[in-house]
């Protein structure tokens, strides 16, 4: 695993760069989720370019070089337009609750790669400093694949979430391994696989009305908390790894 990291960024350290892209909160919406994305453009620069580009439409609050520089675009108290159509644990509006932070790699269209240690240096000082200011639950520190499945990837099974939870951003369950746990729910028996998928809704995953929802949600999850398979096939480890956290999320 990486560093941990225990020193947050100083505002000095952030170069500003305002994107006209941003409206008002809604009166009285409390910030609590933080959205973390790839770019999925071909380079830092373009990326930064759109998202201040009043044609484009989209922007973030952050977005973070391979090097480690991290610009500030819209102020966390504005909300930005990086969310998009989406749900997590019941939020609908999820730009309105949340901060985004964009984290430039190429994605799995331009050719995905490895974040470099750097980069996730500034992610996890940036994250800090925001969970210093806002009250974001642990369980709303999310991908945007995990409230978007069926149209999001990013920023996908190389994203080092075990070391960001280990410096105190969002959950890991610490249970890779474990391939076997009962299947019950509420004294009734179901099939291991509808079992996963309400653990999955009880974890903030929106509710799939079909196979193929069922499968997307599958594979962002495997993304976000079972890296090393992201076949989307249900198994014995996905199985615990959810139970996991849907306890630690309803307790």
């Amino acid at each position: 695993m990486g560093e941990k990291i225990t020193k947050t960024r100083s505002a000095g350290n952030i170069i500003s760069h305002p994107s006209a892209n941003f409206g008002d909160r809604p009166d009285g919406c409390p910030i609590d989720i933080l959205v973390l994305h790839y770019t999925g453009m071909q380079s830092g620069a373009a990326a930064l370019e759109r998202l201040c580009d009043p044609e484009s439409s989209v922007s973030s609050h952050y977005l973070i070089e391979e090097d480690g520089r991290i610009f500030q675009l819209v102020d966390e108290d504005k909300r930005a337009w990086h969310a998009g159509l989406g749900i997590w644990q019941g939020c609908q509006d999820v730009n309105s609750h949340s901060i985004g932070i964009e984290i430039v790699n190429p994605g799995h269209e331009y050719g995905y790669r490895p974040f470099p240690e750097i980069q996730i240096k500034s992610v996890i000082e940036l994250a800090q400093a925001i969970l210093a200011r806002h009250d974001i639950p642990a369980s709303r520190i999310i991908a945007h694949s995990d409230m978007a499945p069926d149209r999001k990837e990013d920023p996908g099974e190389l994203f080092p979430w075990q070391q960001l939870a280990e410096n105190g951003i969002g959950l890991w369950p610490g249970c890779l391994g474990v391939a076997e746990i009962s299947f019950g729910i509420s004294g009734t028996a179901v099939s291991p696989d509808e079992f996963f998928y309400r653990l999955l809704e009880a974890i903030g995953y929106g509710p799939a009305d079909s196979d193929e929802d069922k499968a997307k949600r599958t594979i962002a999850f495997q993304r976000h908390w079972r890296q090393n398979d992201i076949s989307g096939d249900v198994d014995g480890e996905c199985l615990a790894i959810a139970k996991v956290l849907a306890s630690a999320i309803t307790r």
